[in-house]
């Protein structure tokens, strides 16, 4: 199973921490996150934000990178600090 993890201000308006989806074969990041767009179409809104960051295996990647079945994803706003 594929772990989808959810942090920060994500978490709190998806309502959700996480989710485990079954790839049957590998996609991109982008491809994942339509899929998640087409099962929860009430996300939309929120994903529209081009500034969503993503991660595969703990390293921040762009939408174009691979996702292999077993993988961990992760989507985050991005991050600011001073």
């Amino acid at each position: 199973m594929t772990q989808v993890l959810f942090f920060a201000q994500l978490r709190e308006q998806l309502d959700s921490s996480g989710l485990a989806l079954e790839l049957q074969s590998p996609c991109s990041v982008a491809e994942l996150q339509q899929k998640l767009l087409d099962d929860n179409p009430q996300w939309q809104p929120i994903f529209a934000n081009s500034q969503v960051l993503a991660s595969v295996n703990q390293t921040l990647v762009d939408t174009s990178a691979m996702v292999q079945p077993g993988d961990e994803v992760a989507f985050f706003p991005p991050v600011t600090g001073g």
